[in-house]
């Protein structure tokens, strides 16, 4: 027995005094209503309802039993707009990087307002996040790849203190140029380490990276973990470092920024989320594209080259699959 459905029809009865009126109440046929009254009565052991009268009259035991049947409804009532209340409340956590655009991110908060979603961005270091997907505590997330597998391409580059008005930016820089030049000084002003940020310290990459720099002719030594963002944007912009990072980050925070030409060393990104219940991953297009643009994504073809413009907005990143 569906004890709520009873409930109702036998509150309504009593209410309207009638047990057609109950049933247009209730938008269900008579007959059906008069079944779920006579049902409760049994299971209640007596008649709800006097029907030897032409209007129907509650019975002594009807009286009794209404203030209790109209409490259970309310109840039941409130458990349900509880329960309405905290799926439109519950924070669906994203992983993203430390580095990504706060404009970009608030455009995704907005976008999932609008979806009725409530998204609670978490800066992660990438192990995190992939970790977070399997483990549930993430309901999205960007998770590196290697750029040519990936959905999304993260042009990279060196920062460097910033150049004095008027200088040439160059179009791209490949490692070779890192190489200190014959006849230059020695010391460690004319070999600046070059500092990678967690972002960057992922396996595939770091070895893709020593991997370059060795056929570059650069020492190894020299590519260091970068430790704290702050401390290293600092030796960065004293001129002490080199700090390998994207575009919009360098910008940021006043750093001169040239691109590197090798593709390979980019980032890659795919946005995935935790698997349901039913074993589906889906990625809202919204979310992907607009988490595209937060790492400053650049579409591969129709776009601009790293370091020559902007793309003209998130609609034109799409989420691969």
């Amino acid at each position: 027995m569906d004890l709520l459905a009873h409930l109702e029809a036998y509150v309504a009865t009593a209410e309207e005094a009638s047990f057609s009126r109950a049933a247009d109440r209730l938008g269900i046929a008579q007959p059906l209503l008069s079944r779920r009254v006579k049902t409760l009565e049994e299971h209640f052991g007596g008649p709800l309802f006097d029907r030897s009268r032409r209007q129907t009259g509650t019975t002594e035991l009807g009286v009794l039993l209404l203030p209790y049947a109209r409490d259970v409804l309310d109840r039941a009532q409130r458990l349900r707009q509880v329960a309405r209340a905290a799926r439109h409340s519950r924070v669906c956590a994203v992983g993203v990087p430390a580095d990504c655009a706060p404009a970009a991110l608030a455009r995704a908060l907005r976008a999932g307002s609008e979806q009725g979603i409530t998204l609670g961005m978490r800066e992660l270091p990438p192990p995190e996040r992939a970790s977070g997907l399997t483990d549930g505590s993430l309901g999205y997330a960007l998770v590196r790849t290697a750029p040519e597998q990936a959905a999304f391409r993260v042009p990279l580059g060196l920062a460097s203190a910033p150049v004095p008005d008027g200088a040439v930016a160059r179009r791209t820089l490949h490692l070779e140029e890192l190489r200190p030049r014959r006849g230059r000084a020695a010391g460690p002003a004319a070999v600046p380490p070059l500092l990678l940020l967690t972002e960057d310290q992922v396996p595939y990459f770091q070895d893709r990276l020593t991997r370059a720099a060795a056929r570059a002719g650069l020492p190894e030594a020299r590519l260091r973990p970068a430790g704290a963002a702050a401390t290293a944007l600092a030796e960065t912009l004293a001129g002490h470092a080199l700090l390998l990072c994207t575009e919009p980050f360098a910008r940021q925070h006043g750093a001169h920024w040239t691109p590197l030409a090798d593709r390979a060393l980019h980032r890659g990104y795919d946005v995935c989320a935790a698997p349901g219940r039913d074993g589906s991953a889906d990625v809202p297009h919204w979310l992907a594209a607009l988490l595209g643009s937060a790492v400053g994504a650049v579409p591969d073809r129709g776009g601009p080259e790293p370091g020559t413009g902007h793309l003209d907005g998130p609609a034109r990143l799409a989420a691969r699959g």
